[in-house]
């Protein structure tokens, strides 16, 4: 008898897979081929199991470009108002046919939200193989701040921010971590 062998832990936890479930806007990092960078948004960034990410190519010629000449990617998906996330390295693979393609898109034409017309707007899915994932915090919780106190002061800003495309916008508020002084303007305090 063989000794057992131990199970494969996975590498999306479970707070990676809730913060890529919620925010569903990833920044994805590829490299051109002149050797700059290319960083793109992608509003379809999806956990598709324990090691992979996906997104769809709806309009990213140069980022389907890149990753076929170049897998290696890193895609970072941070929620903005509690100023943390994560960043996954790994490779690409792109796929524009086959059925990996097509269960993948099954599962966008099926997903939370279902993606209207998947078929027609899908170029291509991108299943990234993640090899390290790790978290991203901003410098607000190096000074002591608690995620509900980050919270609330992104809110507060995102309010404010708001108000001024309404009709009658109201002025800046004069305190919280995002920066915009009494008047209204920016300050050196902003990340």
């Amino acid at each position: 008898m063989s000794p057992a062998q131990p199970e494969p832990t996975a590498i999306l936890t479970a707070d990676m897979k809730r913060v890529v479930g919620e925010q569903r806007l990833g920044f994805v990092a590829t490299v051109c081929s002149d050797g700059t960078p290319n960083l793109s948004t992608k509003g379809t960034i999806r956990v598709w199991d324990d090691e992979h990410l996906a997104f769809c190519d709806l309009m990213s010629p140069q980022t389907v470009e890149n990753l076929r000449t170049n897998p290696a990617v890193e895609v970072n998906v941070v929620d903005p108002i509690a100023r943390r996330g994560y960043r996954f390295k790994g490779s690409a693979q792109v796929l524009g046919e086959g059925a990996l393609f097509e269960r993948i898109l099954a599962f966008y034409q099926s997903g939370e939200p279902p993606m209207s017309d998947a078929r027609a707007r899908i170029r291509h899915i991108v299943l990234v193989k993640i090899d390290k994932a790790l978290p991203l915090f901003s410098p607000a919780y190096d000074v002591g701040l608690t995620e509900d106190e980050i919270r609330a002061s992104w809110w507060d800003y995102f309010s404010w921010l708001q108000s001024r495309h309404a009709a009658a916008p109201s002025p800046a508020p004069s305190s919280g971590i995002w920066g915009v002084s009494e008047e209204g303007g920016a300050s050196a305090a902003t990340e």
